[in-house]
């Protein structure tokens, strides 16, 4: 658990087109009383963070090396090519790599798409990070092929941007140090997960609805009451009552039966 135990709070790393807030309110309405820092890092250094443990858990871009980290992979995001608004490419609905190999195809150092064949013809340099991409394709220089979510973060009323049907794509994980499971950690896979708060692997579903010591008196006296007796047999009700099957009588046992005797 991070911070002390008297005042516990969770870091939360997050790479760039990553948006955490859905899991950020779910956090803050199911653990009110643990705040949930956010922490923006780049793609080059959101690993050392975890591991440094300046965050506590992080959402990041796989591959994840699983010597020291696990990952849970969450969801995978479609590829676009980012172009100007009046290239011949923003006129159909989607692309192939082979459509733009006339095209010079940026190719930032930051990339976070696994290409074993970059598509279109290099740039003379390679720009230093996404966001300096996205300003060499407004000014004409090139387009660039990124997650849509990168698209999205950069967006600029000249450039627009269409699926690219085979290119690679990039997966989103939830990581952490694997030597420090912690139970906030543990509470926030539960979260990304989408299990309630009721969940019986949900370490917090205890603890959000704790018996009132009340209902623990009524429940061990309910289990000590036994059912109530019989008046016909003296015995526990429920259970047979010397019934004869064949005459439907409730009569005791050891009651005789047979034809009444005429009077004389």
């Amino acid at each position: 658990m991070t911070g002390s135990e008297d005042s516990p709070s969770f870091r939360l790393a997050y790479v760039p087109g990553v948006t955490p807030s859905k899991w950020v309110r779910i956090w803050n309405e199911r653990l009110p009383d643990v705040p949930l820092t956010l922490l923006a890092v780049s793609l080059a250094e959101v690993f050392d963070v975890l591991r440094s443990g300046d965050a506590d858990a992080g959402f990041v871009r796989l591959p994840v090396d699983r010597t020291d980290l696990s990952a849970i992979p969450l969801y995978t995001e479609t590829t676009v090519v980012v172009v100007p608004k009046d290239h011949v490419v923003a006129a159909v609905d989607e692309v192939t790599a082979e459509d733009l190999a006339d095209d010079i195809v940026l190719h930032p150092l930051d990339d976070t798409l696994a290409w074993e064949q970059l598509p279109g013809r290099p740039a003379i340099e390679r720009p230093a990070t996404t966001e300096d991409a996205i300003e060499l394709v407004a000014a004409g220089v090139g387009l660039l092929v990124v997650p849509q979510s990168l698209a999205r973060l950069h967006h600029r009323k000249d450039l627009t941007y269409r699926p690219v049907t085979d290119a690679p794509e990039s997966r989103v994980a939830l990581s952490w140090p694997e030597d420090r499971t912690t139970d906030l950690v543990e509470d926030f896979i539960g979260i990304v997960r989408g299990r309630t708060v009721n969940s019986s692997r949900g370490r917090s579903a205890a603890q959000a609805e704790p018996k009132s010591k009340g209902s623990e008196k009524t429940d061990k006296g309910a289990a000590r009451r036994k059912p109530a007796a019989s008046k016909a047999t003296g015995k526990a009700t429920g259970k047979p009552t010397g019934r004869n099957p064949r005459s439907g009588s409730g009569a005791p046992k050891g009651t005789k039966r047979g034809k009444p005797r005429r009077k004389s």
